[in-house]
């Protein structure tokens, strides 16, 4: 178990593959196993992959077993599981395909420690934000009047609450002036 505890702490897995839609960062199966096959011969070990199809209350999934031995001796085994659907622009076989790397990934990732979280290595430092504390809207001001006119000509109250803090008896009197048009 010494050897796994090593590898779980040197092990470095970023996520390096981008989705551009959701705009987020990911690791795909491939990448773990990129990372870790080094780390495995260094400490003399095997990694066994293995899925099996299961049914249960008419939910078909594919459960994945990640396995570490050294030799005949299975020092650990975790295991993950990941629906099976029809996906649109997938025949069935490539369905079961990402399914099974589904829950390959976190399989590996429970078997290693891996996280969801950012490597903190994989990323330049981020400066911290300050954030700005909005200004309160006070009636007989340059502000107000700027905010009058701006939900004259078709802003919403919500867009002004962006920028500046409204209590309810401002709100109210800018009502009033706007004729009660329930901005």
């Amino acid at each position: 178990m010494k050897k796994l505890i090593e590898i779980q702490n040197e092990l470095k897995a970023p996520k390096s593959q981008y989705n551009s839609f959701g705009k987020y960062k990911y690791r795909k199966c491939e990448d773990i196993l990129e990372a870790v096959k080094p780390l495995l011969k260094k400490h003399n070990l095997l990694l066994a992959l293995t899925d099996d199809i299961k049914e249960v209350g008419g939910l078909i999934f594919v459960e994945a077993v990640a396995t570490i031995s050294e030799g005949e001796n299975i020092l650990v085994s975790v295991k993950a599981q990941a629906g099976i659907a029809e996906r649109k622009g997938m025949d069935i076989a490539q369905s079961f395909g990402s399914s099974s790397s589904y829950a390959r990934k976190y399989a590996l990732n429970g078997l290693f420690l891996i996280d969801d979280t950012q490597d903190s290595d994989a990323e330049p430092p981020v400066e911290k934000k300050t954030v700005k504390k909005k200004e309160t809207l006070n009636p007989d001001t340059a502000e107000y009047r700027k905010v009058f006119d701006a939900l004259k000509n078709g802003y919403t109250i919500s867009q002004v609450k962006e920028k500046y803090t409204i209590t309810a008896s401002v709100e109210a009197q800018l009502n009033k002036e706007l004729g009660n048009k329930n901005i």
